[in-house]
């Protein structure tokens, strides 16, 4: 009798248990649905933010075949070496005259200290240059790779080349297709040159008329 008074116990137990637990997976469920949408949207007006910083005075407009540019840039990337990389978004910049002037688009290297860095590049077709560049996430140690964010270094690439560009250590001069590494934090700088290298191999293979 206390047997069956035990087991009856623990069916009601693991009954309760599955309750409970069924209850707060639809709780997370709800709840996740209803922050992916905020969440999403803040993260492409951060993009975006970030496009007028990298393209300033500027005005961007969505691509027609964006995905089908974007599924060519894979090929591109593994011409150059560089297939560990990916090119997510890319937007046409236009002037107040909706005249093209250039691109603003995204890319991401896996190769960072911490992991994925994404960063956002501007390119403008008349001159061939890069207009600017930001760093739209990373997960660098503070006080080395982390540096990628600031001015100091992120200033480097507007005017450079939009044909490549490659890091140096402390020269006392740089070429127009060369950036000063940060100091103490060479992965990083590689994984950003990565991916500053992605966009620009997607440009110039997809994106640059004649």
């Amino acid at each position: 009798m206390a047997k069956e008074k035990s087991k009856s116990g623990f069916l009601k137990n693991c009954a309760a248990l599955l309750i409970i637990t069924l209850i707060a997976g639809l709780a997370l469920s709800c709840v996740n649905e209803i922050t992916k949408q905020p969440i999403a949207k803040a993260e492409e007006n951060a993009k975006l933010e970030a496009y007028t910083t990298v393209f300033e005075n500027a005005e961007f407009k969505t691509l027609d075949n964006t995905e089908d540019l974007l599924k060519q840039s894979e090929s591109s990337l593994q011409a150059k070496g560089l297939s560990n990389c990916t090119v997510d978004d890319v937007l046409e910049a236009v002037d107040q005259n909706g005249n093209k002037i250039g691109y603003v688009m995204s890319a991401t290297s896996p190769s960072g200290y911490g992991g994925d860095i994404q960063i956002a590049v501007g390119i403008s077709s008349k001159t061939n240059t890069i207009t600017g560049f930001s760093v739209l996430s990373n997960s660098e140690t503070a006080g080395l790779g982390a540096k990628c964010t600031e001015p100091e270094f992120t200033n480097q690439f507007s005017g450079k080349t939009a044909n490549g560009i490659e890091y140096v250590k402390g020269a006392a001069a740089l070429a127009d297709n060369q950036i000063d590494a940060i100091s103490g934090a060479t992965i990083t700088t590689n994984a950003v040159t990565e991916a500053v290298n992605s966009a620009l191999a997607f440009y110039n293979d997809v994106l640059k008329e004649g």
